[in-house]
């Protein structure tokens, strides 16, 4: 029995007692891939990315281990509900225009303590400032640098539109700008190489591609650790007593971590290790998060059909954004339909081995975008159900 083949064994045995679609995360594997991802951060702490696990009881048991020091969240609202739940450092990794959250924000001083927005804007400060409604509590503030690869005068550019701030000056004369404001404290600068820690660089298939890519982020790391340093020692002129430096990502975390100038590293996606994190030759993951769908037909030899399973990733459309069919090993979509909202023909001589109510295990392409689709997760140890925890949307909230 091959471990995929052992591992399915495990799953079905585990949900036996459950109807699919049911999602679960694998406490072993969840585990271990902390226990690597903090190996990799060589001693600096690993701020966890929210948006990556959106399941509250995950957050808690990362963050109790060794290692993890903090949430990185995806919106506003999201931010004060976990600062409301008792995360005391809670970074919002994205600029803000909810209005009453931040009057909310500038009215309670606890959430203003555990809570840091970032900025990189001063129309960002001012729409803060006309929200306060009175809120007299110092918000704070980190900026973000703008990381992308360019080259050829910046005629050719890698990495996600972002930030404006990309040069010393610039990002120095920002911190100016919230030093000369009443009512803001600036506190962090945060700098997020996706095209580094999100694009892997061993893509199946495509030698020649996952060469360039390898290319292009040895010279991407090489240019950003020199700017990153330059712009930190810029801010720290203004702010001396800046209380962190945040880079990184999952696929990076080694590479960031060496950076003297960087105090800590962002990373979520590891821990579930979605099917994006497969084609990486600086470490190796275990899928912890999958899903199953049932077998409701059988439509011919070589052919199942199954209960939904179109959850289409976030991104540019490809086909690296759809779930991929796991378990048992050999499926695959049939060309002419891919993964549908409401059915699924799976092809492959795994198929005539299937009953209708059978499970099919899935891995999805982002990490944590699968809870937007199930209320709760179950937790397995071994070959049992251990524990079913809810997910953002199983709480009630979808925050984005």
């Amino acid at each position: 029995m091959t471990p995929r083949a052992a591992d399915r064994a495990r799953y079905d045995r585990a949900t036996a007692h459950l109807d699919a679609p049911v999602a679960i995360v694998d406490l072993d594997a969840f585990d271990a891939n902390a226990d690597d991802l903090v190996r990799r951060a060589g001693g600096k702490p690993i701020r966890v990315a929210s948006k990556s696990v959106r399941c509250r009881a995950l957050l808690e048991r990362v963050l109790a281990r060794d290692g993890f020091a903090g949430i990185m969240s995806f919106t506003l609202a999201e931010s004060l509900w976990l600062a409301r739940s008792g995360f005391e450092d809670v970074l919002l990794a994205y600029p803000s225009a909810d209005r009453a959250a931040f009057a909310e924000l500038a009215h309670d001083p606890k959430l203003a303590a555990a809570v840091t927005v970032m900025v990189d804007d001063p129309a960002q400060l001012r729409l803060m400032d006309d929200a306060r409604d009175g809120g007299r509590e110092e918000i704070r503030v980190c900026l973000e640098l703008d990381t992308s690869w360019q080259v050829l005068g910046g005629r050719v550019r890698v990495g996600a539109r972002r930030s404006p701030l990309r040069s010393p000056a610039q990002v120095a004369d920002m911190a100016r700008s919230v030093a000369r404001r009443p009512g803001f404290r600036l506190v962090g600068l945060m700098a997020y190489e996706g095209h580094v820690a999100g694009v892997g660089d061993a893509v199946a298939g495509r030698p020649v591609r996952s060469r360039a890519i390898r290319l292009m982020q040895a010279a991407a790391r090489k240019e950003l650790a020199v700017r990153r340093a330059e712009v930190v020692r810029a801010v720290r002129t203004v702010a001396p007593d800046l209380e962190f430096v945040n880079g990184g990502g999952t696929g990076s975390v080694q590479h960031t971590a060496a950076e003297r100038a960087v105090t800590e590293i962002a990373a979520g996606s590891g821990l579930y290790v979605p099917r994006l994190f497969d084609n990486y030759t600086s470490f190796t993951g275990r899928p912890a998060a999958l899903f199953a769908q049932p077998v409701v037909r059988r439509p011919g030899i070589g052919v199942v059909t199954v209960l939904g399973g179109g959850y289409p990733a976030s991104g540019a459309p490809g086909a690296d954004r759809l779930p991929v069919p796991y378990l048992p090993e050999g499926l695959r979509y049939d060309p002419q339909e891919g993964p549908g909202e409401v059915q699924t023909p799976l092809l492959g001589s795994p198929a005539d081995d299937l009953l209708i109510g059978d499970k099919v295990w899935f891995r999805h392409a982002k990490a944590g975008e699968l809870c937007e689709r199930f209320d709760v997760l179950r937790l397995v140890e071994g070959d049992m159900v251990t524990a079913t925890v809810p997910t953002y949307r199983g709480e009630g909230y979808t925050f984005l």
